[in-house]
């Protein structure tokens, strides 16, 4: 979606609401398309006092396995954008001003930079996920496993465990 800003550079009080989804489903992050469903996006771009402003909320629902018991997970996520909008600056670019020479916005654009900037890189279940043991690969959320622990020392380790014993 572009936005043509003409009128609302031009008209102090002018505002343009913002009422769309973008579908990143084909958006590969990681090895996997964790956006299933579209993002959500709404907002404006308005003029107060001859500045020009968007603002934006994106949401989205994040489906991936959970990165310590592997169990696949959905999760909702929001995003707030709010920006100065500008025909040009003078300094070097800023992170809160956005520059439309031609007066023209891609939204989808700017929406697909902030969400995929968002998206998380630990994917957790829960908070308190126990993840799986090494041993057996019981997941340890569903209760304890039969290994005993005591034996199972890793061999790549087991040079430092000698150190502990003496």
């Amino acid at each position: 979606m572009v936005l043509d800003l003409k009128s609302v550079f031009a008209n102090e009080g002018k505002e343009i609401s913002i009422d769309t989804s973008l579908d990143m489903s084909d958006t590969d992050f990681s090895g996997g398309f964790p956006l299933k469903t579209p993002v959500s996006v709404k907002g404006s771009v308005f003029n107060r006092a001859g500045v020009v402003e968007i603002k934006l909320q994106m949401n989205y629902d994040f489906c991936a396995s959970c990165d310590r018991c592997g169990t696949e997970t959905v999760k909702s996520y929001g995003v707030d954008l709010s920006k100065m909008l500008a025909t040009s600056i003078e300094a070097e670019e800023s992170d809160t001003i956005i520059t439309v020479p031609d007066m023209k916005l891609d939204v989808d654009e700017l929406v697909f930079t902030e969400v995929f900037l968002s998206l998380p890189t630990k994917h957790l279940c829960k908070e308190t996920c126990k993840g799986f043991c090494f041993n057996c690969g019981k997941n340890l959320n569903e209760g304890d496993c039969d290994c005993n622990k005591s034996d199972g020392i890793d061999p790549r380790l087991a040079k430092l465990a000698e150190l502990i014993d003496n």
